[in-house]
């Protein structure tokens, strides 16, 4: 097996991805817990791009990386994120779920390597944003309207539901 450049970027990348999910599960402050998501999500967007996916690393930048952790961020703040009971976990079950994730890699590496998967010709770096568009505006114009549809009917729910709370937070 020869080692190209792609293989190492690909290995930084994934390691920076796991690196920043488990310290998102055990980090104690939440900021903190923001910025490892913030670099699992920049991670996985190198990713896309080492996959020939520019369009898709750059709507994961945009998306997740930008607009949701912002989002979060907010919620964080006009929340009560600290619970002053603080709850400690044993070494008993640090140790299982270590062994836990250690099998669960190991199953996805075994059936990783005995994964057989055909090569098929494409057409990659041609006209990424092109082809997404035709598809999205002509195979898949149904399901792209009822997702804005989706979309625009859990905006109404979301604002009908803040309405409520403010209504009841001025009857106390």
């Amino acid at each position: 097996m020869t080692f190209s450049g792609e293989f190492f970027a690909f290995m930084a990348l994934a390691l920076v991805a796991i690196i920043g999910g488990v310290l998102l599960l055990n980090l104690n402050k939440v900021v903190h817990m923001v910025v490892a998501l913030i670099f699992t999500f920049v991670s996985i967007a190198g990713i896309y791009i080492l996959l020939s996916a520019e369009f898709v690393a750059a709507v994961q930048v945009l998306i997740y990386s930008g607009a949701i952790t912002i989002i979060m961020l907010f919620g964080i703040m006009l929340t009560k994120p600290y619970d002053e009971s603080e709850a400690t976990t044993g070494k008993w079950r640090k140790i299982l779920v270590f062994l836990g994730v250690l099998g669960f890699a190991f199953a996805v590496y075994l059936g990783i390597y005995h994964l057989d998967i055909q090569q098929v010709p494409t057409t990659l770096h041609e006209d990424n944003t092109l082809q997404i568009g035709k598809a999205l505006y002509s195979k898949y114009i149904i399901p792209f309207e009822f997702v804005s549809v989706l979309l625009l009917v859990a905006l109404i729910g979301a604002i009908i539901l803040a309405k409520r709370e403010d209504k009841e937070g001025d009857k106390e």
